[in-house]
């Protein structure tokens, strides 16, 4: 396959962030995905998202399976770390990886084919486990790269290009994120920037698993009448839970709102999710409430988009385990290998 490279130049008026990099910067090689792709968008809004986070490109490590959303991660941050695994073996080479040092972001792309099909079980530990990343799905309900085979996030009834009706029922990533103990749980649609981009920098910021699920259309296979993954049927069904806004903790910002219009949900870091609330009977601290508030407007016929759970005060994996904070690299041989009264100590523990 060839890669086309992006020029490096950079005109002289583009604007810098805190960091000195302009939103070229963040991108990648040339996408080879087909015109109007929703993955593209998606690529798009991780770029937006690390720039406006003045995010050191370096400081991010990227790793896919197989398929069209697993391509991507060539498409954006350069210069970044990146691991292309094999189909649906994502999630434990991220948790290696982030075992190994801890300082690094840890960003999973993923597809519905990738992470609900051959990878099912991969999602479902590294989920559990509570591995500090950001997962996201890029979710089509096809496999767009074997020509346009329903996958196992496509609804009940929905239908192919060819007018094959699906009788299988879906796996809904979301819910399965929730029962999981998943901290942070959102779904996005590449075609609504405004929401994905605040989406992604709140769940780069969360401490914990973040699953990210977007509905992204397979222009090629799955964007036709009869679809539920069109671009027509989201844009008609989405309901938003809420209106989104991320706010980034820098000097003291002084404001006044009315009250209950909004809510603020601070991040372990001292970041803060700046939620504007459309349903009153929608909290996002309930997990319980929000399963079941998908589930409700599921049974409509609607596709509900925004943040419907975070929990701020989430431990990650490192935090379960008790790890020490210096990545493995940079440890020796003393800290590696402590002698044999130290492993007679350890294993006297275990008894």
């Amino acid at each position: 396959m060839t890669y086309i490279a992006k020029p490096k130049l950079h005109h002289p008026t583009l604007a810098c962030n805190a960091i000195g990099f302009t939103r070229r910067d963040y991108e990648g090689k040339i996408s080879t995905l087909c015109a109007g792709c929703g993955h593209d968008s998606i690529s798009a809004a991780i770029i937006q998202a690390c720039w406006e986070l003045d995010i050191e490109p370096h400081r991010v490590a990227k790793l896919s399976g197989i398929g069209c959303s697993s391509k991507t991660p060539d498409y954006f941050l350069g210069q970044s770390h990146g691991f292309n695994t094999v189909h649906g073996r994502m999630p434990s080479v991220l948790t290696g990886a982030n075992l190994a040092n801890r300082e690094l972001i840890y960003l999973g792309v993923s597809g519905d084919g990738d992470s609900a099909s051959i990878g099912i079980g991969q999602f479902v530990h590294a989920i559990r486990r509570g591995v500090n990343m950001v997962y996201i799905v890029e979710n089509n309900g096809v496999y767009g790269l074997t020509k346009g085979q329903f996958s196992a996030t496509a609804d009940l009834g929905s239908k192919s290009k060819k007018g094959v009706v699906n009788t299988d029922s879906p796996l809904d990533l979301v819910g399965l994120a929730l029962q999981l103990g998943a901290s942070f749980v959102a779904r996005g649609f590449s075609g609504d920037k405004k929401q994905l981009v605040p989406l992604i920098k709140a769940a780069i910021k969360h401490r914990g698993p973040a699953v990210l699920d977007v509905i992204s259309p397979c222009v090629a296979f799955n964007n036709h009448p009869g679809s539920t993954k069109s671009y027509d049927y989201v844009r008609e069904h989405n309901e938003a839970a809420n209106r989104l806004d991320f706010i980034d903790v820098r000097d003291e910002i002084v404001v006044d709102y009315a009250a209950g219009e909004l809510i603020d949900i601070t991040q372990h870091d001292g970041s803060v999710l700046r939620l504007r609330k459309l349903h009153a009977n929608h909290d996002p601290h309930d997990r319980v409430a929000a399963l079941a508030y998908v589930h409700e407007r599921q049974a409509k016929g609607e596709v509900v988009t925004g943040l419907l759970y975070v929990d701020a005060e989430a431990e990650d994996l490192h935090r379960h385990l008790n790890t020490v904070p210096t990545p493995f690299h940079r440890l020796g041989a003393k800290e590696l290998s402590p002698g044999a009264a130290t492993l007679a100590k350890i294993n006297a523990a275990l008894r």
